[in-house]
């Protein structure tokens, strides 16, 4: 489905996405509500449950839906994106929508994903320098009152210690990330080769979704890994050359925003997984299982081909 879904975005003119745009938006906006009221999943509401299909996860399409409107709105108003009224209020609003239901589910790195992917957009598309700080000095602010709030945004990973023992066991989160470090460890220059994996039999928990690249290291070590990252940076590189020389802002948005999206989330996830930063739960674009994040990510890539196509 995600192939076919590529291969007819590659092929329709990207340019019907401005009508597109905001009915999107909204859908995303009625599926991020509609997924609060779902049964939890390892105490998270981000899946809506579709009896015979399978789940979907509503905040995918919404990472889609915000492209589409961020791109639409700069490219009609490029020339007044340096005022408050145009270049920066319509954007604060719609992401203050949809992070305020991402918190809720909750799910701190999609929505640290979306305001990223948000503030590219808006810098690329001429957004003044001093909202920015602004908004950074207010972001900050933002979430960290949310963590105080909703302190299982960061949860907090339990330990087990024997009595008379002062060595503690981790377990819940900080039993995933250790495990996920012996499997990074144990892969070595080479790894132990494709499929040979000892850590992803019931050592590291989600090893075909979230911690996929700790698997990915100790299957093809430190060489696979690099190779991995540098997929990504070509992936990047690539998005940046199609921009460049789109033959319209809309266009030039539209890739930046997708690219930047998998650019974003592949260095969050490997920061998850190398304990780099707090364990949130989000996908390796392309590598991790789930179904919508897949669709969606090829669905984009269609988009990217059909800019691409019209280069000039």
């Amino acid at each position: 489905m995600g192939i076919a879904g590529l291969w007819m975005a590659s092929r329709v003119d990207y340019h019907i996405f401005h009508k597109l745009a905001w009915p999107l938006l909204g859908v995303s906006l009625v599926l991020l509500a509609v997924v609060l009221f779902m049964p939890e999943y390892n105490g998270c509401k981000r899946w809506l449950v579709l009896p015979g299909v399978g789940t979907l996860q509503p905040s995918e399409i919404a990472k889609f839906a915000v492209v589409l409107v961020f791109s639409h709105i700069i490219s009609l108003n490029h020339d007044r994106m340096r005022s408050f009224a145009v270049g920066v209020l319509p954007f604060v609003l719609v992401l203050g929508v949809v992070a305020a239901l991402m918190l809720l589910e909750p799910h701190l790195s999609g929505t640290l994903l979306i305001l990223g992917i948000g503030a590219v957009l808006m810098f690329v598309g001429g957004t003044g320098l001093q909202w920015f700080v602004l908004a950074g000095v207010g972001g900050a602010a933002a979430i960290g009152a949310a963590v105080v709030v909703m302190p299982d945004l960061v949860p907090t990973p339990p330990t087990a210690c024997a009595p008379g023992r002062t060595l503690c066991r981790p377990l819940g989160d900080g039993h995933q990330t250790i495990q996920s470090l012996y499997a990074i460890g144990s892969g070595g220059a080479t790894g132990l080769g494709l499929g040979n994996s000892r850590q992803k039999h019931l050592f590291v928990p989600e090893p075909q979704n979230d911690f996929i690249f700790s698997i990915v290291c100790e299957e093809l070590g430190f060489v696979g890994a690099c190779a991995v990252v540098l997929l990504f940076v070509l992936l990047l590189w690539r998005g940046i050359t199609i921009a460049a020389h789109a033959p319209d802002r809309f266009g030039a948005l539209l890739v930046v925003g997708f690219t930047v999206q998998v650019a974003l989330q592949a260095v969050l996830n490997v920061a998850v997984v190398t304990n780099t930063i707090p364990n949130t739960g989000i996908s390796l674009p392309f590598f991790s299982s789930g179904g919508t994040s897949l669709m969606m990510l090829l669905g984009e890539m269609g988009i990217v081909l059909s800019v691409s196509r019209g280069e000039t």
